[in-house]
């Protein structure tokens, strides 16, 4: 009798037949290598559809195949899969085409700039001035500028460093009232200076107090742009600083000086670094305040306190100006030291915050 109800309640268990298909979220899917077979499918077909029509602009191939990209990708899973992954392959599609949409053109740019700034660039070029030679010949060097820029920065980010940490300390640890709210609304405003207008405003100090072009009244006008940046990414890295490492070290009895001293601008140091090397280059492309207040050399000026000086992005305006081809291959030369200037000093600034930031214990 037992023997029975067992056989009848085995009997009853529902049986799956090794020929019926499994149902469910992952019964079917699309292999891994599906999205770059879509990617290629769409740049065959928008190629082929944009020669069709008689279309030459390489901008217009790319969109033609980034639609149908999404739309292969979108139909293609709706059928294999389902309408739920369809969904979603649709959203990581979107992402990867906007991500390619910012990238290329940087990354056109950069090619540009070292295809044809790499037909100039050499130590001659590095080591000699623009004294004495013609916009058309096929001589002269960066070194001037070089110099220049060097120097103009250097000087913004010795004042600008300093006041920019000392404001974002004050606004995160101390800050509070009116003062706070005063410092913040104008830090806000100052990010959004145009360059133009922090040139005029040393200007007006130069011709009230009449002081002659440098390199110096250059770098003030670059330390207003500066600062604000510096503030802004050195106040949201202090932030972010967990409130317990600062409870633990009060707790201990260490002032709060100290504790920020030691505790929380060391746990920030990365993300500080960071921050100043992008005023730095914030400021290392800016021409407008130097054409105004330094006035450009041909001469090799190391004194950036008395007469003028040129600078990266003003010999880059000169030489595109004179309109010769000479010209033309020395500003890309010179652009392409800009931007390798921009990448060492981001290297150096990461180096030094990688060594300066606490070790993370075991």
């Amino acid at each position: 009798m037992s023997h029975a109800t067992t056989t009848d309640v085995q009997d009853n268990r529902p049986r799956t037949s090794p020929d019926r298909p499994k149902t469910g979220l992952s019964s079917r899917s699309l292999p891994r290598w599906a999205p770059l077979g879509f990617a290629a499918v769409s740049v065959a077909l928008g190629i082929g559809v944009s020669v069709a029509a008689g279309w030459q602009s390489r901008v217009q191939w790319g969109l033609i195949s980034a639609l149908l990209f999404l739309t292969i990708s979108y139909v293609a899973t709706t059928v294999v899969e389902n309408q739920r992954q369809a969904k979603d392959r649709l959203a990581t599609s979107v992402v990867w085409v906007c991500f390619l949409v910012a990238v290329v053109p940087l990354a056109s740019l950069l090619w540009t700039t070292v295809s044809r700034g790499s037909k100039r660039l050499d130590p001659y070029f590095l080591t000699h001035s623009m004294a004495g030679v013609l916009g058309s010949e096929d001589s002269g060097g960066v070194y001037h500028a070089l110099i220049g820029t060097l120097e103009q920065v250097g000087i913004a980010t010795v004042i600008s460093a300093p006041l920019g940490l000392l404001t974002a300390v004050y606004l995160v640890e101390y800050g509070k009232g009116g003062l706070a709210k005063a410092v913040t609304f104008f830090v806000d405003v100052m990010t959004g200076i145009p360059s133009i207008v922090a040139g005029l405003f040393i200007l007006s100090i130069m011709l009230i107090a009449d002081i002659e072009p440098s390199g110096l009244m250059g770098a003030l006008a670059l330390s207003i742009l500066m600062i604000p940046v510096v503030v802004r990414s050195t106040e949201e890295m202090l932030k972010l600083v967990p409130n317990e490492l600062r409870e633990a070290s009060l707790a201990l009895g260490i002032p709060k000086w100290r504790t920020i001293l030691k505790v929380v601008l060391p746990t920030a140091i990365g993300g500080i670094t960071t921050g100043v090397m992008l005023a730095v280059a914030r400021i290392a492309g800016e021409t407008a305040p130097i054409i105004l207040l330094v006035f450009g050399s041909q001469l090799i000026n190391a004194n950036p306190f008395e007469g003028a000086q040129s600078s990266l992005p003003f010999y880059i305006y000169e030489q595109y100006k004179v309109g010769e081809a000479a010209s033309y291959d020395r500003a890309w030369a010179a652009a392409l030291v800009l931007i390798a200037f921009v990448m060492i000093l981001n290297l150096v600034a990461r180096g030094i915050a990688r060594w300066k930031a606490p070790k993370s214990g075991r």
